[in-house]
C-alpha cells in the first residue's frame, strides 16, 4: 500500500467527491480514481460503493478510512518529531568524562546547552579517562573527554585544553619556599596520585621516570579533592594541572610550578569515527569547542 493512494482516498471521502478533493488537491480526477482503485487491489476489498452519486463508503471502507485517519496522524506526528530532532529540541547524549574533567570544565558547558536546549538529556558515565576510551569504542557512551594523545584511528578527536602540570605541597613543607621545583627534587617525596583507572595515574610515573626515578606513592585516590586534603595534611605531594587552582580554596597547600620541565596536560573530545552523529550531539560538541583553551 502506497502512502499517495491513501491519501487519495482520504481525501475523496473527506470532501465529499471526487470533484471537491481534485480542486482541493490539485490532482485530476482520473489519477484520483485510479489511486482509489490501485488501493481498492491491494487491500483485495472494495472502499466506495460506486452505484449512488455521492461518495459512500463500504463497510471495508468505513474500516480503512478510520484506520487511514490514524496513520495520518502518525505521518503528521513523525514530521513533528523530526522537526524537533531538527532544531535540536529533543534527544539524549552518553557522555564519558573522568571525575576530575567534569568537575573543572563540565557544569558551565552543561548549564549554557539546558539553556538553549531544555528537552535534551545529558547523561554522565563518570569514569577514569583510560576507561572513557573503550566506552567510546563499544559505543556504550555517545562522546567522551579523554587524556591526549589517543588512537586517531578509531577515534575524532577534537583538542579541547591544554594545561601545565603544577606541585601542590603543604605550606610548611621546605620545599614550599621555592617559587619554582625541579622534578628531580621530589624524588625521596611521598607522592598522592590518582588510582590506576585514570590517565594521570600513569602519566605521573612516567613523567618522574623520564627524569630518573620511581615516584614512591603513599595514597591513590578517585577523587581530586581528597588527594588534596591529604596534602593539606601534610601526607605528601601531588601533581595536579593548574586549573585546579581555580577550584581548590585550601589555605595550607601552596601551588608551584615545574621548572625545565615541559609537562602539558592535553585534554580532546573523542566520538567513534564512521558512525552516525545525532543532531543533538552535533551541537553539543559545538558548544563545547566555544570552550576551547
Amino acid at each position: 500500500m502506497e502512502l499517495r493512494d491513501l491519501k487519495a482516498f482520504m481525501s475523496v471521502v473527506e470532501h465529499g467527491s471526487f470533484t471537491k478533493a481534485a480542486n482541493e488537491t490539485f490532482v485530476s480526477q482520473p489519477s484520483l480514481s485510479k489511486s482509489i482503485k490501485k488501493l481498492e487491489d491491494t487491500l483485495h476489498v472494495e472502499l466506495l460503493n460506486r452505484s449512488t452519486r455521492n461518495v459512500e463508503l463500504t463497510d471495508a471502507g468505513s474500516i480503512v478510512f478510520k484506520q487511514g485517519q490514524k496513520i495520518m496522524r502518525s505521518v503528521q506526528d513523525l514530521h513533528i518529531l523530526l522537526d524537533d530532532l531538527l532544531n535540536i529540541k529533543t534527544g539524549s547524549i552518553k557522555l564519558g568524562i573522568p571525575p576530575l574533567i567534569g568537575t573543572l570544565f563540565f557544569p558551565k558547558m552543561a548549564r549554557e546547552f539546558h539553556q538553549q536546549y531544555p528537552d535534551v538529556h545529558l547523561e554522565l558515565v563518570e569514569r577514569g579517562a583510560k576507561t572513557v576510551g573503550t566506552l567510546v569504542e563499544n559505543g556504550d557512551v555517545d562522546m567522551g573527554i579523554v587524556v591526549l594523545p589517543t588512537d586517531e584511528r578509531k577515534f575524532s578527536v577534537q583538542p579541547f585544553v591544554e594545561d601545565q602540570f603544577y606541585v601542590f605541597i603543604n605550606e610548611l613543607h621546605p620545599l614550599a619556599q621555592f617559587n619554582e621545583i625541579q622534578l628531580q627534587d621530589l624524588k625521596n617525596e611521598t607522592f598522592i596520585i590518582f588510582a590506576e583507572e585514570f590517565a594521570l595515574h600513569d602519566y605521573v610515573i612516567k613523567s618522574c621516570e623520564s627524569v630518573g626515578f620511581s615516584p614512591n606513592i603513599g595514597y591513590k585516590s578517585s577523587q581530586w579533592d581528597l588527594i588534596v586534603e591529604l596534602v593539606s595534611s601534610n601526607l605528601g605531594i601531588t601533581l595536579l594541572p593548574y586549573s585546579i587552582a581555580t577550584k581548590q580554596t585550601n589555605n595550607n597547600v601552596k601551588m608551584i610550578p615545574l621548572a625545565n620541565f615541559d609537562m602539558p596536560w592535553r585534554l580532546g573530545i573523542i566520538t567513534k569515527k564512521n558512525t552516525y552523529q545525532s543532531y543533538a550531539l552535533k551541537q553539543l560538541l559545538n558548544t563545547i569547542r566555544k570552550y576551547e583553551i
